[in-house]
């Protein structure tokens, strides 16, 4: 939990202070009271949405930090957070499942100082359940099941109040109906890591014939290059590099060739690849295997001769991939050990930063 000294910008407010606890406007606050919400329960959602009324409570438990710093000095779990509201073009949904991304401690470190305004619910990934339909929301309705990232405007305009929380707000661009075939937990895993590989391979104009080879194959946005460059996007050669434990997991998932980092070097292999998709850093080294003509794609930060780019979520490629999902060609990853419940948040983000994860690690029971 986050020390006394960096919290002094977020304190509680007693109870008998009437100041609030922003002077200027602000979409979610503490507040120090008693007062109980109880607990909103998947079962009733169908019944309450037939009826066209689902009671949402005013305050909700959220992790949240106020200052930038490491996650486990700065993270506080708040139990009377405002419920955030709505606008006319979102849905407001009961979070069942969250997953966390290196993006979110990387936030925390502040590299998108330059557009956050502090306090920040973290979390982008969300599957749950829709409670309250903005008035120009014409996708989803109440009780609908969804899942998203929910950062729809990307680095210029991160959301502030995220998913690590029992209730949060989207656009209904960033989210789509989640796959009958898979549970919450699974549906939380996909959006960010998957909607950044899909945007990889198109930027890269990875098409069928075509050889990729991924840097970084087993993690979070690794495991789905490799099945999306198999599955979807029709590649003759899936080439992907990952520790001597991990090998195996890139073979199921599509890799034609494994490379173990630990004993190979990459670039001493025969050939060149048309794209090489970067996920660990490795950008100068993967401009030495690319064909003449070829893209390198990396997201970990601006590489001389490489694409960068940070996902701007949308919910249609979510859609698109659909099929894939419901007929089992892509399937989910989560971490063996990966699941933590929502009082656990600093754990689960101290296990992220080890980079040792395989797949996805996910934000599960939320209450």
């Amino acid at each position: 939990m986050a020390s006394c000294h960096a919290l002094n910008s977020f304190d509680i407010i007693s109870s008998r202070v009437k100041t609030p606890l922003f002077t200027k406007p602000f979409p979610f606050s503490v507040i120090s009271s008693r007062r109980q919400k109880k607990n909103f329960l998947l079962k009733s959602m169908a019944s309450s949405a037939s009826s066209g009324s689902i009671s949402i409570p005013s305050v909700n438990k959220a992790w949240i930090y106020s200052v930038y710093g490491k996650s486990s000095d700065i993270l506080r779990f708040e139990e009377n957070v405002d419920v955030p509201q709505i606008t006319d073009n979102q849905v407001l949904i009961k979070v069942v499942a969250a997953s966390l991304n290196p993006i979110d401690y990387k936030r925390m470190h502040g590299l998108l100082k330059h557009a956050d305004t502090l306090p920040i619910v973290p979390g982008f990934d969300v599957a749950g359940v829709v409670v309250k339909a903005g008035s120009q929301v014409k996708k989803f309705k109440v009780g609908d099941e969804v899942y998203g990232d929910i950062n729809e405007s990307g680095s210029s305009k991160p959301a502030q109040f995220g998913t690590l929380a029992e209730y949060t707000a989207a656009s209904e661009k960033v989210i789509a109906l989640k796959p009958k075939n898979l549970s919450f937990v699974e549906a939380a895993s996909l959006p960010l890591a998957i909607e950044t590989a899909y945007e990889g391979l198109e930027r890269g104009e990875l098409s069928a014939g075509k050889s990729v080879l991924v840097l970084g194959g087993a993690g979070g946005v690794g495991t789905h290059i490799i099945q999306l460059a198999k599955h979807v996007f029709g590649a003759s050669k899936v080439a992907a590099t990952a520790s001597t434990a991990k090998l195996d997991l890139l073979r199921s998932l599509g890799a034609d060739l494994a490379i173990d980092y630990t004993k190979e070097n990459f670039e001493d292999l025969p050939e060149k690849f048309d794209v090489v998709y970067d996920t660990v850093g490795q950008a100068d080294r993967g401009l030495k295997v690319v064909k003449e003509g070829g893209k390198v794609v990396s997201i970990v930060g601006p590489a001389p001769g490489a694409i960068s780019f940070f996902l701007n979520s949308t919910g249609s490629t979510l859609e698109k991939l659909e099929p894939y999902l419901e007929s089992g060609k892509i399937k989910p990853l989560i971490d063996p050990k990966g699941q933590f419940p929502l009082s656990k948040a600093v754990e689960a983000y101290a296990y992220l930063e080890t980079s040792r994860a395989t797949g996805k690690i996910v934000i599960y029971p939320i209450p």
